[in-house]
């Protein structure tokens, strides 16, 4: 039995092979592949953003303040999606805007689900005083409101982006803890993982090869739904003037700044606007994807 049981377990650590993946990408519907397509494209268009930008983004004229998009009455030869409340073009502001909200976001969230995961996996993995310390710094985590957590580090270490970058993965690390150990739990005294113990496999390898894969989908959707989090975090710490300073430009930022304008000037905050909406639809989708391609438990029922 226990011969039969570690057999079987095998060929699920070969489905996560960059060639199994690879197929799946090639196999996806037509929606999945235009979210790689724009995925693709908003990295490269951040990456190249001094290159494709027509203006210094920080570069203000208050004689061409508030002028429209392209094709609108007032609009200004150069300025293609219209400037800002100081004068600044928009086109290049959003671009190196989504540089920085990319970093931020994605770094930030890949912060949060290592430090959660991590805890999550030691906790329901070892159970007895780890669990109960784990999941006491978790509720400290969670009763300790963030924003004055965000002002303390800021009043201590600064504004520079590495430190905000690292406050943002601070923020919803206890989600995947929590998640996490509940699905170590739920499979840690499984038939499966008996057989690996009997066999004499270390708890690295019991959580590498045979716990990771049967928990990886919802660490990989929590951590889609985690990268539009950050976004609007970003956008709200920017508003209480914790963010990347001014006249750094952010997304999230942008559009706090041009809410002000809605009524009159809409273009000043829809078009950042826009732009969050975008990306974050497409990690939620590309997320609900990996889920399918990725979760062992969904491929044994098929």
């Amino acid at each position: 039995m226990t011969t039969a049981e570690t057999v079987t377990l095998e060929p699920d650590t070969e489905k996560r092979q960059p060639s199994k993946l690879w197929k799946g990408v090639k196999s996806a519907n037509w929606l999945i592949k235009l979210c790689f397509v724009v995925l693709v494209t908003l990295v490269t268009i951040a990456l190249l953003a001094p290159v494709l930008a027509t203006h210094d983004p920080n570069a203000q004229s208050l004689l061409s303040r508030l002028r429209p998009p392209i094709g609108f009455d007032g609009y200004k030869p150069g300025y293609y999606l219209g400037t800002d409340e100081l004068g600044r073009d928009l086109y290049s502001r959003v671009l190196y805007g989504l540089r920085f909200t990319l970093l931020i976001a994605v770094i930030g969230s890949l912060i949060s689900m290592l430090l959660g995961s991590t805890i999550g996996i030691l906790s329901g993995f070892f159970g007895g005083i780890v669990d109960n310390i784990l999941m006491g710094l978790v509720d400290i985590q969670i009763a300790f409101p963030f924003t004055l957590m965000a002002l303390l580090a800021v009043a201590v270490f600064g504004t520079d982006l590495t430190i905000f970058v690292v406050i943002i993965g601070l923020a919803d690390w206890d989600k995947y803890a929590r998640v996490v150990r509940g699905q170590v739990l739920s499979i840690r005294d499984a038939p499966f993982i008996d057989a690996v113990r009997v066999t004499g496999a270390s708890p690295a390898r019991i959580v590498r090869h045979h716990m990771l894969p049967n928990i990886a989908s919802p660490i990989i959707v929590l951590w889609t739904f985690g990268v539009s989090n950050v976004i609007l975090l970003e956008s709200s710490l920017s508003f209480l003037g914790l963010g990347v300073q001014p006249p750094t430009a952010t997304l999230g930022s942008m559009t706090g700044f041009g809410r002000d304008y809605l009524a009159s000037y809409p273009h000043i905050g829809l078009v950042p606007a826009f732009m969050i909406l975008v990306i974050a639809l497409v990690f939620l989708l590309l997320g609900d994807w990996l889920r399918d391609t990725l979760d062992v438990r969904l491929k044994r029922q098929a």
